[in-house]
């Protein structure tokens, strides 16, 4: 009968320990590359399969990372998981995905059900009322991997994957004021976030450049969605409205499609609409909605490759500890000056300004 093909006989064939053998076989950066080369060569030769149940066993690992959301009903999130698992499924991981409704109670929770070893990586999206991350740390205590994207804390040491949010959110400031607006209003989440912080900056640097007022109202935030819902239809029917609206999120942007349906508030003629957001259905909506379009696949894609090289403990002489993926304007009817969106009613157009 054939000798049976496992790590310990290619150690034996190549003078090594076991462990060498199985570290080698991981790419790990404990090991050089010489004695990797030798390693594979044989393990090829031999017609080498490895046992993955058996090899989780040794190492204790449960071939599972978790992947904590704020919200699922949002667009954004579901391509990144779909980036996530793209890479998981390279790797032969599984994927569990958490839902913290924008709670931070149930983001503490979580996190402590994750310190138990059920999984052996953290990807996660801090909910919006999340101003401590003491509970994330607690993670990295554990000696579990843990990238942030998307909503992020960048002091936190912990490495990080978004999209160029000042910038995005300067530039499409910038093409409503082109489009002739001037009393312009910001609808975005809680402040603590960072990602709320630099979007709001973009757009206020953005009036302040083209020296346009800032009023007290200027900034809506959805605290509580009730009450602003309540509040933003109080000043779209005010006696001095907003002429272009920027909505720093998706979710956000509906709100304001159903207020001016509601009040028959003419999009673009009397009110500009643009928004964050990757809507598939942004181009079917009436009329036809401006988005910054984020690389929300990319996103989770390298996400999910930093955490496994971490995972994996490969170093990285070039790693950086924050990704930035640029954003799309994608311009349709909403901001369209009125001439134009008579004209053209269907067209699209992608500008990509300097970051």
């Amino acid at each position: 009968m054939a000798e049976k093909v496992d790590l310990k006989r290619i150690a034996r064939e190549l003078n090594l320990a076991v462990s060498t053998v199985s570290r080698a076989l991981r790419d790990s950066y404990e090991i050089s590359e010489e004695t990797k080369r030798k390693v594979f060569a044989l393990a090829r030769q031999l017609n080498y399969e490895p046992n993955p149940y058996a090899s989780s066993l040794r190492r204790q690992k449960s071939k599972t990372i978790g992947v904590i959301l704020p919200e699922l009903p949002n667009n954004f999130f579901t391509h990144v998981v779909n980036g996530i698992e793209f890479v998981a499924r390279q790797k032969d991981y599984h994927v569990l995905i958490y839902i913290t409704h924008e709670r931070v109670e149930q983001e503490m929770a979580l996190i402590r059900h994750l310190q138990s070893g059920r999984v052996d990586g953290v990807l996660a999206s801090i909910c919006a009322g999340a101003q401590d991350i003491a509970h994330f740390r607690s993670l990295q205590q554990q000696g579990i991997p843990l990238v942030f994207f998307d909503r992020v804390c960048e002091d936190a040491g912990i490495p990080t994957v978004t999209t160029n949010d000042y910038a995005a959110s300067f530039n499409a400031t910038v093409h409503l004021i082109e489009q002739g607006c001037r009393n312009l209003y910001h609808l975005t989440l809680p402040l603590h976030l960072s990602i709320t912080r630099k979007r709001l900056q973009g757009f206020m640097d953005a009036l302040r450049q083209y020296h346009l007022p800032i009023h007290e109202s200027t900034v809506l935030i959805a605290n509580d969605m009730d009450m602003f819902y309540q509040q933003l239809e109080h000043v779209l029917c005010s006696a001095q409205p907003p002429d272009g609206l920027f909505a720093a999120v998706e979710k956000l942007v509906l709100l304001v499609y159903h207020i001016c349906q509601k009040r028959h508030i003419r999009i673009p003629e009397q009110l500009k609409v643009l928004a964050f957001s990757n809507l598939e259905t942004a181009p079917l909506l009436a009329p036809p909605l401006t988005t910054i379009t984020q690389p929300a696949f990319e996103i989770g894609k390298k996400a999910a490759e930093i955490l496994f090289k971490k995972i994996e403990k490969k170093r990285d002489p070039f790693e950086q500890m924050h990704y930035v993926i640029p954003s799309a304007l994608i311009i349709r009817d909403s901001t369209r000056t009125s001439s134009y969106f008579i004209t053209h009613p269907s067209t699209e157009t992608l500008i990509s300004r300097p970051a």
